[in-house]
């Protein structure tokens, strides 16, 4: 870790969990993180009214926690990355806000970051330099993706997406069929490693010889497991949930792993990184390292905490564009709840080379104030 490498301080509140990660370089010195998850269990999924209020209550602690973490203060910061996109418009308009009121009062360059590129760049913190180009499974409760970035920072290029349910989403909906809670990877990843995934066979959608070979869909799979557990309690009979979770899970992280490699061979990439939430699952991550050295493919995988939503990941994108030179957001940055991935981060329209300064626009005598006591 070398002292002129970038010291940049990332914000991700685009779900459930407010996370706040300080990096230096491609160092991690911090990775604070306030999670709401909780307070949705008894909903049963997550309710955007009730995580934005959880952001604005959790945000300057996370903060704070992250500064004292790193051993670092905030006027050392080189720059400020936020996640302006996609996930939930309300979620994201307060970490957005806060990130602007920060990069504000200490006249530091604010980065809106794509969260999906974010969870590409993590693994710099876990494994160095992301290959040029990088080969990225994401899987998470809102994105299934393949994506081929041959510069993480401006040029990510889709390959293929659900055309429906997301792999976490899927996970979510059979755990609730199953009465087994939310959040529902976890715990039918638990519980598979106690079945039989070869027990009862599940579709594997859109794998037919003529279906887009990249592209995913888990509700056909979502509507069958359900239709199945529906029809043995119909009958009397005591469903085999964990047989259910291994068989379910196992046609979900097959089809993943199979397209992936696939696009590996077909674009010529000897390296795959998988990323998002559902990149935690024991069973995703062992069947992809299995395929991938029989296929001569590396596999990068960062640890578990750095798959799920969390700051680090966007402080790790935003040193990046702060290494790269790429130009900051304005203060004017919103939140865009469907960013594309085409759209590493939100670039200003001013000058290439200088952030927006507060002393850019005529503000009055309270705002002022209020930027010398923010940190004095």
């Amino acid at each position: 870790m070398a002292a002129d490498e970038p010291l940049v301080l990332g914000i991700e509140t685009s779900c459930d969990e407010t996370g706040v990660g300080i990096v230096r370089g491609t160092t991690l010195l911090a990775d604070a993180v306030a999670s709401s998850v909780d307070t949705h269990a008894r909903f049963g999924g997550v309710v955007p009214e009730i995580a934005s209020r959880a952001h604005l209550e959790a945000m300057v602690p996370t903060i704070e926690r992250a500064l004292k973490e790193a051993g670092v203060s905030a006027r050392d910061l080189d720059g400020i990355a936020v996640t302006s996109g996609p996930g939930l418009a309300g979620a994201l308009l307060v970490g957005v806000s806060a990130a602007k009121a920060y990069a504000y009062a200490l006249d530091k360059p604010l980065y809106g970051v794509n969260h999906l590129a974010s969870h590409i760049c993590v693994d710099q913190l876990e494994h160095g330099p992301l290959p040029e180009p990088t080969m990225a499974l994401l899987v998470s409760g809102g994105h299934s993706s393949l994506l081929l970035a041959p510069d993480i920072t401006s040029d990510v290029r889709p390959l293929g997406a659900t055309i429906d349910d997301a792999a976490g989403e899927a996970f979510d909906k059979i755990a609730r069929v199953l009465n087994l809670g939310f959040p529902g990877g976890p715990v039918i990843d638990r519980l598979a490693k106690e079945g039989d995934p070869k027990s009862i066979a599940f579709p594997r959608g859109l794998t037919g010889p003529r279906d887009a070979p990249y592209d995913f869909s888990f509700s056909g799979l979502k509507t069958s497991v359900a239709r199945w557990i529906e029809a043995k309690r119909a009958a009397g009979e005591e469903v085999p949930v964990r047989d259910v979770a291994a068989s379910f899970q196992e046609a979900v992280v097959d089809v993943l792993t199979r397209k992936a490699v696939r696009a590996c061979k077909d674009e010529g990439v000897d390296h795959l990184m998988i990323g998002g939430g559902v990149a935690a699952n024991s069973r995703l991550r062992a069947l992809a390292q299995e395929r991938c050295e029989r296929a001569g493919i590396r596999l990068r995988v960062p640890r578990p905490k750095l798959c799920t939503d969390n700051g680090a990941m966007v402080a790790a994108l935003g040193a990046e564009m702060v290494a790269r030179n790429r130009r900051p957001s304005d203060l004017e940055l919103s939140a865009d709840s469907s960013l594309p991935v085409t759209e590493p981060h939100v670039p200003g329209k001013h000058v290439p080379g200088k952030h927006q300064h507060a002393h850019d626009h005529d503000h009055d005598h309270v705002h002022e104030i209020s930027k010398d006591n923010l940190y004095s």
